[in-house]
């Protein structure tokens, strides 16, 4: 597991590279957060211990968030994301096969994918059911093959790796994750959407794991991030290398 890192910092807001197994916000005792790094980090420079959290990454994603240090700022950047009007990037990978009428064959095109997904916060998953599910909200997001290469699962079975470039329109509860999988792309590491796509309800699978039994990182990362300065108004965009 990495360490957090301050990419950027004003008087309104600070962004920051989270790693992989850290969580954006959590109540258990004694486990490192985002909050409580970024609020740790204000009192060192004894500033206020404010932090709004305008966005949330899943704990095994890693990547760029924003967050506001005063309550103006929480109040535009969360308005933002309301609008849409902000833009989120993110690279995956997956060893999928595809299913019939997957358009990805064609490299650097982008293809929009919508769907409606369902929450179960009970099993904290979520799949994709239909428009007439009234608990369903609309999820959207755009993608790009950026590469398709030879690949070896856990050391052992040859196959193909497929890379991807996402605009994330929607946020929605494992958006990416369940989105891909559907079409036939789990993300490589995803244990709970890595079944095939004739079932994708949420349940586990083994797919996170190589063929020695360790456990890969889910292959997820929140690359680039694009929004207006709270006070300023500036177009802003910060990129991980």
């Amino acid at each position: 597991m990495g360490k957090p890192d301050i990419i950027y910092e004003d008087n309104d807001i600070i962004v920051c590279y989270k790693p992989a197994g850290i969580a954006t916000q959590t109540r258990r005792i004694g486990q490192q957060d985002m909050e409580s790094f970024i609020r740790n980090y204000r009192a060192a420079k004894n500033e206020p211990p404010y932090v709004g959290i305008v966005h949330r990454l899943d704990q095994p994603v890693e990547g760029v968030m924003v967050f506001a240090k005063n309550q103006k700022a929480a109040a535009s950047l969360s308005r933002q994301i309301k609008e849409h009007t902000t833009e989120k990037y993110y690279r995956a990978a997956s060893r999928g096969q595809g299913v019939s009428g997957t358009a990805v064959e064609e490299e650097e095109a982008w293809h929009t994918l919508t769907d409606y997904i369902s929450f179960d916060k009970r099993t904290n998953t979520s799949k994709i059911t239909s428009e007439k599910d009234r608990l369903a909200k609309k999820a959207v997001l755009q993608y790009r093959v950026i590469s398709v290469t030879p690949d070896r699962d856990g050391f052992k079975n040859e196959c193909i790796r497929t890379e991807f470039d996402i605009k994330l329109l929607t946020g929605r509860h494992h958006q990416i994750r369940l989105q891909l999988a559907n079409i036939g792309y789990p993300l490589i590491g995803d244990t709970k959407y890595g079944k095939p796509a004739s079932n994708n309800s949420g349940t586990g699978s083994k797919s996170g794991r190589t063929g020695g039994g360790v456990r890969e990182q889910l292959a997820l990362c929140s690359y680039k991030i694009v929004f207006d300065h709270p006070a300023t108004g500036e177009r802003m965009t910060f990129e991980l290398p």
